[in-house]
């Protein structure tokens, strides 16, 4: 499986706002692992993709006060997190969907 990350050009995490940020801690030692790296991620290139307005990390018997403790936004690595936001919905821009244009004016 190492074999396989080291040749790797890109890991895209999905729905990683939903993961609790030692999962993505955990990622980020075992890339510089890999690679034999202190860089961020080892130097690899990660996509992390989410929406913070959805839901947070599950903490077993935990408080809302745990979930947010246990969120990306709380990691050591957000700070070196490039964020980019997309400001374009491309269901109404190319299907002219007025259904999806009013949904996403609500």
């Amino acid at each position: 499986m190492a074999h396989v990350l080291r040749e790797t050009k890109i890991i895209v995490w999905d729905e990683c706002t939903t993961a609790h940020k030692k999962g993505i801690e955990t990622l980020n030692r075992i890339l510089q692992d890999i690679r034999g790296s202190n860089r961020l991620m080892g130097g690899f290139t990660v996509l992390l993709a989410g929406d913070f307005r959805q839901t947070l990390p599950v903490v077993p018997q935990g408080t809302g006060s745990d979930e947010i403790k246990a969120g990306l936004k709380s990691s050591i690595l957000w700070p070196h997190i490039k964020v980019i936001s997309l400001k374009v919905n491309m269901r109404i821009s190319l299907q002219n969907d007025l259904s999806a244009k009013v949904f996403s004016n609500y």
